[in-house]
């Protein structure tokens, strides 16, 4: 049972994702196809990294209790690109998350508008 527990971590992890971006409607629950394209895109370009960094003699595969063993290619363990889903998946939902808190930190309240719309439609009294 130890050997899936690193892949089974991964996929908590993204579970918490899917749930941070569903909450807040950040990616896949804002734009799916611009979300999967980005994921599809950043895993499939560290994808192609890791295979030079194979290819050279770069990265290797270490052994470990705690994943499945399953290569998919030499030195390519089944967890890696689960791995780099989920690092994809984290940048975006971290960038889009930060982007919205900073421009929510910039635009005025709700409150604060409709206070000056009040103020802007309210008729001027005059003092004698």
């Amino acid at each position: 049972m130890m050997a899936f527990a690193y892949l089974a971590a991964l996929l908590a992890a993204i579970g918490a994702m899917v749930l941070i971006d569903a909450r807040w409607r950040l990616a896949f629950w804002r734009a799916p196809a611009a979300a999967a394209a980005a994921v599809g895109a950043g895993t499939v370009l560290l994808l192609l990294w890791d295979a030079a960094g194979i290819a050279f003699g770069v990265f290797f595969r270490g052994d470990s209790a705690y994943a499945t063993g399953v290569l998919l290619a030499p030195e390519l363990p089944l967890e890696e690109p689960v791995f780099l889903v989920f690092l994809c998946y984290l940048t975006l939902v971290t960038v889009l998350g930060a982007e919205r808190a900073l421009a929510s930190r910039d635009a005025p309240s709700a409150d604060q508008a409709n206070n000056q719309a009040d103020a802007a439609t309210r008729p001027r009294r005059r003092h004698p």
